[in-house]
């Protein structure tokens, strides 16, 4: 049961990197960038918890 949750887990954290790397590469993103000199609240929220739930579903795929 564990391995699923932690496959199920993974792919969603697959899933928000995704929308966190097209999100960076939008002209909404690049245009924030370039005047601000950081990109979007949104990018940075989809890219963490995306790193973080994969990092998650591996350690409960890997865990006995």
């Amino acid at each position: 049961m564990g391995k699923i949750a932690g496959l199920a887990i993974l792919i969603a954290g697959a899933i928000l990197l995704y929308f966190g790397y097209t999100e960076y590469n939008s002209t909404a993103s690049q245009v924030t960038e370039v005047v601000t000199g950081n990109p979007t609240d949104n990018t940075v929220v989809f890219l963490v918890l995306g790193a973080i739930a994969a990092i998650v579903g591996v350690g409960l795929m890997v865990k006995r």
